[in-house]
């Protein structure tokens, strides 16, 4: 991007969202209502062009957290199958925070499934003080830090032994090598990026992967991850120093 310059987080943050893309892998669906194959983020209740005076026109006129709003009233009175859309509707954006936490496809989708059963499972105790997708959020990013140190604990496995063995290997080339091409194609930007991230602490990682890549404002940040917006804040300027010196020979 800019070598041996101090880059402002806002170009780093938009930087990053440029050269990234979404890694998803869909997963069966975990109630018996869900629609895996409807990607589209916007809640679809069906394909059909509803009628002016139908439940589904309501929706199509509501913001997405009326929706949600409405969706979790449906789930809190007994109605399971709104709880499918909720999922439809997050399923991909929460894979994705998930997946670049841990950087793992396998452990991502079943820790994803695992952040579904959690907030149906809690639907009740859900009281609206912040989005629903904030709150689901917040189940996310604390089960994949829960299972980071866990993993940290346990022996790891020879998968994951292997891809950070990897990992690291091309990492210590990258930085040996002396004359580094500038211009790569999105798809090795993307790789390095999923390198450093790799090789922030927890809680930068998670900072930036809300913040940078999902976009997430900082007052959400600072609900999701349990701490003052200051704090956020602060992690978020850290965390883009750390990324500046380990990804400015390659944006």
């Amino acid at each position: 991007m800019f070598p041996g310059c101090l880059v402002d987080g806002k170009v780093l943050a938009r930087e990053i969202r440029k050269i990234w893309t979404k890694d998803v892998k869909l997963w069966k669906p975990i109630f018996h209502h869900a629609k895996p194959e409807q990607s589209d983020d916007r809640l679809q209740v069906n394909d059909a062009t509803p009628s002016p005076d139908s439940p589904d026109a309501a929706h199509a006129a509501m913001s997405s957290s009326e929706v949600d709003e409405k969706l979790v009233a449906r789930v809190q009175g007994g109605d399971s199958g709104a709880f499918d859309l909720l999922v439809e509707k997050y399923k991909k954006r929460l894979y994705s925070v998930i997946y670049n936490m841990l950087a793992n496809r396998d452990d991502a989708a079943d820790l994803s499934q695992e952040v579904f059963v959690k907030a149906f499972k809690s639907i009740t105790t859900f009281r609206g003080k912040s989005s629903f997708y904030v709150w689901l959020h917040q189940i996310g990013v604390n089960t994949a830090l829960n299972f980071i140190k866990q993993r940290k604990d346990n022996t790891l496995s020879l998968n994951v032994l292997q891809d950070e063995y990897s990992q690291n290997t091309e990492t210590e080339e990258l930085m040996t090598k002396q004359d580094v091409r500038q211009d790569v194609d999105r798809e090795e930007l993307q790789e390095k990026l999923n390198e450093a991230l790799q090789k922030l602490s927890e809680e930068h990682r998670a900072v930036v992967v809300l913040h940078d890549i999902e976009g997430m404002k900082h007052q959400e940040l600072a609900k999701v991850l349990g701490c003052s917006e200051a704090t956020a804040r602060s992690r978020l300027f850290y965390a883009h120093q750390e990324l500046q010196g380990l990804l400015a020979k390659y944006l």
